[in-house]
């Protein structure tokens, strides 16, 4: 490849202001490698090393550490040019920008350069392509800037939610919704009601308008609107194994209706099995991109079916860099993601089955790297003789980064995979 691109004016500027202002070495980002290759590398080491060693950095301390290597940086004339050359320091933030742009800009042609002679090693380049990619300056804001976003929020009337609606009263109270910027975990045994309740998350979300991105790793997309149209029509999800010879007159008329309604939904299914969180990432910034005015909600169902890049001496820790990515996920795109897991064999060995949040499998970094951890929990599933709580699943709330822990009870109609409010003073649906 030709020789490396670089922002020459900006390193000088960078290098020169810092032998100005010894104090800004704290406030610098960059690494060495960062820099082009040759003299202005050096020079920034030795910037470092008199750094680490807490000396003052200046001229005489730059000088000092080169040593020998100082007739390879240009002298000690070419150390006071670059000083001489900088009118002010103010600048500082914005010339190690450019220089982070120009470094990006030759990291990125050299792993297109690679790709090309090793399109087999497509997923680690990739990974790398990622990686350069968020390298970035993120400027910090001052107090003032904070407070005054704060106020606006207190003066702002607000419809009752600060997040995203989740069809259910009781934990929308408890949560105010779910929050943007917010990885929330949720976790049960199979066939408790996970995919129906993200499912439930899904349709609240669409009905007020927003823009849902649905990961289904493990059913079809086909599958996944059958569910939604028998919850949406109420009409028992078992007759969908022979419609023609099941469905009433009646049912094909709740089920068109349902069609209908589903039809006018931002809804996006994304049924590949094999995904990876690049993958994942890839398709929520395209739909963000695409449908700016609209507020998105990302569901992955579920954790442990996540493909992960690159070798990991241990399981867990290749589902924590998941957890950890689909946070970061969250965070930069300032939207909610719902990650659905599966809890371990453990609770079942247990004489109480409500479940805790080190049931979660593979779960030391899936708990820390959460806001939410929401266990579900259904009685009648492992007491399918107690009527007393037939249709009633319970919603634990085990982590909540920013507000109470406790348990919300939720209706969930399992013929039609539909959950609903639970009124708790007169135990009825409503």
């Amino acid at each position: 490849m030709t020789s490396k691109l670089f922002n020459q004016e900006a390193e000088q500027a960078v290098l020169g202001a810092i032998l100005v202002e010894g104090s800004l070495i704290h406030e610098c980002t960059l690494l060495p490698v960062h820099f082009s290759p040759g003299s202005h590398q050096l020079i920034f080491q030795a910037m470092r090393g008199v750094e680490e060693s807490r000396q003052e950095v200046d001229i005489v301390s730059v000088t000092t550490k080169l040593g020998d290597l100082l007739g390879q940086v240009g002298g000690l004339n070419y150390l006071c040019d670059l000083a001489d050359a900088v009118p002010t320091t103010a600048n500082f933030t914005f010339y190690e920008q450019y220089i982070l742009e120009a470094f990006k800009l030759w990291e990125t042609r050299k792993i297109a350069s690679n790709l090309v002679d090793n399109p087999e090693r497509f997923a680690d380049y990739y990974q790398d392509l990622t990686r350069i990619q968020e390298i970035t300056q993120k400027e910090t804001r001052t107090s003032k800037d904070i407070l005054v976003e704060i106020y606006d929020d207190i003066g702002r009337e607000m419809d009752g939610l600060s997040g995203v609606d989740t069809g259910i009263a009781d934990l929308n109270r408890m949560t105010g919704g779910l929050q943007n910027g917010d990885l929330a975990i949720i976790a049960a045994r199979p066939s408790v009601g996970k995919t129906a309740f993200s499912l439930h998350l899904a349709m609240s979300h669409c009905k007020t308008g927003g823009f849902t991105t649905f990961f289904s790793l493990e059913m079809q997309d086909k599958q996944i609107v059958k569910r939604m149209l028998s919850a949406i029509g109420s009409v028992n999800g078992a007759k969908w194994q022979n419609p023609f010879q099941f469905f009433t007159g009646e049912d094909h008329i709740r089920i068109s209706r349902a069609a209908g309604v589903y039809d006018q939904w931002n809804l996006d299914i994304r049924d590949q099995p094999d995904v990876t969180v690049y993958d994942i990432r890839a398709a929520v910034h395209k739909n963000i991109r695409q449908h700016p005015e609209k507020k998105h909600l990302v569901i992955i169902d579920y954790l442990q079916l996540i493909r992960f890049v690159g070798k990991f001496d241990r399981h867990d820790l290749a589902i924590g860099q998941i957890s950890k990515a689909l946070k970061n996920l969250a965070r930069e795109c300032n939207i909610p993601v719902v990650l659905l897991s599966q809890l371990s064999r453990g609770v079942e060995q247990r004489h109480e089955k409500r479940p805790m949040m080190s049931d979660i499998r593979d779960s030391g970094n899936v708990e820390q790297d959460a806001d939410i951890v929401c266990l579900l929990y259904r009685d009648d599933y492992y007491n399918k003789d107690n009527d007393d709580n037939k249709n009633i699943i319970e919603a634990i709330i085990a982590k909540h980064r920013n507000g109470p822990v406790s348990t919300v009870k939720m209706a969930f109609l399992k013929e039609y995979g539909k959950f609903m409010n639970w009124d708790r003073g007169s135990g009825t649906l409503v």
